[in-house]
């Protein structure tokens, strides 16, 4: 098959060439963006006046059934013709005939028109994200609400460390998971800038209007340094960094939620559409999706490490090791909404055993340093000191199998150590509940102060929903201009005349 490309060439390529370099798999997810964005530049194209109207009708009519005839599944992407947008140019050119269709491809380069499809379409991914991500902390601040003094063992080194509460430990998360929310954000307003107009890599003599694309595509800003915006793919390794710290936060979930699990811990039981079985053992409960979600963060990691070795030592310009830009990020997106989905729906179903909480909170010398800070406080002494006091109290019950539990024992050992306490003033100080409750400090476990943490984490989540939306407002409004636009020009209408149309709107509306 002759390429549009081809002029230069005196042979066709080897079919072995055309499979290695072919990236229809990877394009195919952006057929409908490369219709878009080639909407807007022959919109561009027709008001600088570099084409005429009339070649914009008929270049859009066969974009519009370009678009219909995917979206019916009409259309096949073909790998001989390599990727998404010489598939689209060549049914425009075939259908409208090259002296309409070959205007199309005026002042621009497959170098800014795949940037242009991939941005319009990893910021889609981007908010799909953030959306599922905010869905899931929904359910931790519901867990927080139900479950605001319901004490549990807190660890460190997955060790009995201090009492803390369920509902504490529900708004850890949804603290981890604003960040990740913002890391997201950041990675949008990098990803959301126009690079249409950059052409191949120094511009173009034509006199296009890039800031009218990057209204028309719905961009933030316009991505100026055209060499700059050829060479780049850091906003990819950007959401992919993301990406990747958002995944080992998830890692970090799952991991607890085996833990949890196991008849040792006790401390969750996991509807039965949520574990497996074993082909072998009859009585087994296995948390494999947990243990899927730990095990995939390999594969987001390995994406991050694809993307920034294709990138490494390349010089400015564009280069076709830059194909490969998409597979990793694709695959991350994958990995990440997928455990997104099956964690909001796993979350409130998981059954939390709060009785067996509270025994593991009060069974291990858990609130040795509550015990220690009493005795700063009601004795005087230096915390030093009532470290090595109370270190010492629980080194002799452990090793006499005792726990604090065992009262008397634990008031005879600290009058040996000079510190002579009440039985009742004992029981009140060791009691984890009451622990809990002593910790009054900003950001500690007191279910006060739990329940104040929930209501702040929750206005800061509604906050980031809003920004979700307004974004997507924005895309959306884009979108309907060039849809107005499009459909004004097919039905005769002026082009001029639909544009300060909508640019006449909306002054109003903002005015409004």
């Amino acid at each position: 098959m002759k390429k549009l490309w081809g002029g230069r060439f005196s042979k066709d390529l080897a079919s072995e060439t055309e499979s290695f370099t072919q990236s229809i798999d990877v394009d195919s997810r952006m057929v409908l963006h490369d219709i878009w964005g080639s909407e807007a530049h022959a919109i561009m194209l027709a008001r600088q006046e570099i084409i005429s109207q009339d070649d914009l009708r008929e270049i859009l009519k066969w974009l519009e059934r370009a678009k219909e005839d995917f979206e019916k599944g009409r259309f096949k992407l073909k790998p001989e013709l390599e990727d998404v947008h010489m598939n689209v140019e060549t049914y425009l050119i075939e259908g409208a005939g090259v002296e309409f269709g070959g205007k199309l491809h005026t002042a621009r380069s497959r170098n800014d028109q795949v940037l242009v499809d991939a941005k319009l379409y990893i910021r889609e991914q981007i908010l799909k994200t953030e959306e599922l991500l905010c869905a899931l902390a929904e359910e931790f601040i519901k867990v927080a609400k139900d479950y605001p003094d319901a004490v549990m063992p807190g660890y460190t080194h997955t060790q009995h460390a201090q009492p803390i509460t369920l509902g504490f430990w529900a708004t850890a998360y949804v603290s981890m998971f604003l960040r990740d929310l913002r890391r997201l954000k950041n990675a949008y307003e990098i990803v959301n800038t126009n690079p249409l107009g950059a052409c191949a890599l120094a511009g173009t003599s034509f006199p296009i209007d890039r800031e009218f694309t990057t209204w028309l595509l719905g961009f933030d800003s316009t991505h100026e340094h055209a060499l700059d915006v050829i060479s780049s793919r850091d906003f990819i390794a950007e959401t992919l960094c993301a990406l990747a710290i958002l995944s080992s936060n998830l890692s970090k979930l799952a991991e607890e939620i085996v833990y949890w699990s196991t008849y040792e811990f006790g401390m969750i039981e996991l509807d039965d559409a949520y574990a497996l079985g074993s082909s072998i053992m009859p009585q087994k409960k296995n948390p494999c999706v947990a243990e899927l979600i730990r095990a995939r963060t390999g594969r987001v990691y390995g994406a991050l490490m694809d993307l920034l070795t294709v990138l490494k030592g390349l010089p400015m310009g564009y280069n076709r090791d830059l194909q490969e830009d998409k597979p990793p990020l694709w695959e991350a997106f994958d990995q990440i909404q997928s455990a997104l989905s099956i964690l909001t729906e796993m979350i409130p179903t998981t059954k939390f055993k709060i009785d067996r909480m509270e025994e593991l909170a009060g069974a291990n010398f858990s609130t040795a340093t509550e015990l220690a800070n009493y005795l700063v406080r009601e004795h005087g002494l230096p915390f030093r000191k009532c470290h090595e006091i109370v270190g010492s109290v629980v080194g002799e019950l452990a090793r006499k199998g005792l726990t604090f539990s065992d009262l008397e024992e634990t008031q005879r050992l600290l009058e040996e150590r000079g510190v002579v306490v009440s039985i009742d003033e004992l029981k009140s100080v060791l009691d984890p509940r009451r622990a809990v409750e002593n910790n009054r400090s900003l950001g500690g476990t007191s279910p006060r102060e739990v329940m104040r943490m929930t209501d702040s984490l929750l206005d800061k989540l509604r906050d980031h929903e809003f920004s979700i939306k307004t974004r997507r407002d924005g895309i959306d409004r884009a979108y309907r201009r060039t849809r107005r636009i499009v459909e004004g020009v097919l039905k005769g209408e002026d082009l001029e005349g639909i544009i300060e149309e909508l640019i006449s709107e909306e002054v109003v509306a903002e005015e409004g």
